[in-house]
């Protein structure tokens, strides 16, 4: 026993022997923590674990238990395997607490993936010369004096291509925008959708448009999703000089604060520019939205100009003429059950209007002034939903009628969204006090409306809930 004490491999092998299976559980822990949480630290810990463990174990046991020589060549491939294993495992290691780990917006998230690899290659080329010339007495100096002639030439020879990519890689490092971002260049105007080391590659709508970096760096451009949350559309309209100026700035900010690309929390303006021009400022929610905003908002003031007596483009409006506005009465007839001299009597005191499609008739929540009667075309009754998602209550089409309400003054429940071109005959509270006066059965119809209305909203929000 004495003897056996007194071997010198007796304790590097009981080291390795109790030392091996407790270190090998307790990394196994310590990955199996980390990847539940996720972490970077995963494939350092994997490393250490798989390869790095072994190595050393295997390496203990050559060199302190069976006392193989360290000039041995099997002594020598084990620790070359080792030491690239262990620089392998330092990158790794400095890349996920460095680099990976690093807060947005910190110098250390921003710079490129391609400068890592290029650095992790040099410090692998180095670390493996170095191993080589300590471990097996390599002559590796010439080797480095060659590469660097080598570099000069190759340099001297391709500088316009380096630069380049030099010019590409500080655009990259810099990041000025990034995958997702709308830009606008000398050349081209949409959505970066890649970068390179080479070029960016940018999405005009109309294709895609491939930029070298290396001219990027060179020119000016403009990064309309910087910083977030700035975007702004212009429109320009013109109007007629007999318009009021504050009319028409109202007129445009309404249309323009119900479009559905309007950024949350933010308001659009309107002001004169001078002459017959006026420019609408509507913030959008990314550069993608412009050209649908753009059209909608157009093609709603067409419709909002003409409701409000203003003049688009100095254009005249000949809608309501006598014929449409004889038609139109005799389509409702039947609802406010009018006779003929009902309808000679409303003509001079009802109007005809014309909503766009997907434009609001009338809002939750407003006390309605006049009733709106659907000559043509049809609109859709909306209930706000406890999410503040939006439930389709009903359907409207000819014949029927929107503000009910009008006469016992109260707020509407619901929205009605016109689904085309919708055409309405509005009449005005006093015309319609004076028609329920003339007709009590009209009076209990139309408090029969708003009961069922009230009835579809509430049947409607608890389907939606169920």
């Amino acid at each position: 026993m004495t003897s056996l004490f007194d071997a010198p491999w007796f304790y590097w092998a009981t080291g390795v022997a109790v030392g091996f299976p407790i270190a090998l559980v307790a990394l196994t822990e310590l990955q199996n923590a980390l990847r539940r949480r996720n972490s970077f630290l995963v494939r350092p810990v994997h490393l250490l674990r798989t390869y790095i463990l072994p190595l050393g174990a295997l390496l203990l046991l050559l060199i302190g238990a069976i006392q193989v020589s360290g000039e041995a060549t099997p002594v020598r491939i084990v620790s070359t395997v080792f030491f690239v294993v262990v620089l392998v495992l330092l990158l790794s290691g400095l890349n996920a607490t460095v680099f990976q780990g690093a807060p947005e917006g910190t110098w250390r998230k921003r710079i490129p993936t391609i400068f890592l690899d290029v650095a992790r290659f040099a410090l692998i080329a180095v670390g493996i010369a170095l191993i080589f010339a300590y471990i097996w007495g390599a002559n590796v100096g010439g080797l480095f004096t060659a590469l660097g002639i080598s570099s000069i030439v190759l340099g001297l020879a391709l500088q316009n291509s380096v630069g380049q990519i030099i010019s590409g890689l500080l655009v990259l490092f810099e990041q000025p925008f990034q995958i997702g971002d709308w830009i606008e260049t000398p050349s081209a105007k949409g959505r970066v959708v890649e970068v390179n080391w080479r070029a960016t590659h940018i999405d005009t709508g109309g294709g895609l448009q491939i930029m070298p970096n290396s001219v990027l760096a060179a020119a000016s451009f403009t990064n309309f999703s910087r910083p977030p949350g700035s975007h702004s559309l212009g429109v320009k309209t013109i109007f007629s000089l007999d318009d009021p100026p504050d009319d028409v700035c109202r007129m445009l900010t309404n249309v323009a604060m119900a479009l559905p690309q309007l950024r949350p929390d933010a308001a659009p303006s309107s002001v004169a520019a001078g002459g017959l021009n006026y420019t609408t400022s509507i913030p959008l929610r990314t550069p993608a939205d412009d050209f649908g905003a753009k059209a909608t908002f157009l093609r709603w003031v067409w419709y909002a100009s003409r409701r409000a007596g203003l003049h688009l483009d100095e254009a005249e409006d000949d809608f309501e003429t006598i014929e449409r506005m004889n038609h139109s009465l005799a389509v409702i007839g039947p609802t406010l059950r009018l006779n003929q001299d009902d309808m000679e009597e409303l003509l001079p005191h009802a109007r005809l209007a014309r909503y766009g499609a997907d434009e609001y008739i009338q809002s939750a929540g407003e006390v309605p002034t006049q009733m709106n009667f659907i000559v043509n075309g049809g609109a859709r009754l909306e209930a706000p939903g406890e999410d503040g998602a939006v439930i389709a209550v009903r359907t409207l089409e000819k014949g029927d009628f929107l503000g009910q309400t009008t006469l016992t003054r109260e707020p509407v429940i619901a929205s009605a969204r016109a689904l085309n071109e919708v055409t309405v005959l509005q009449l005005g509270r006093d015309q319609i006090e004076e028609l329920v006066g003339r007709k009590p059965v009209l009076l209990q119809e139309i408090g029969r409306a708003i009961d069922d209305r009230r009835a579809d909203v509430r049947r409607a929000i608890s389907a939606a809930a169920d």
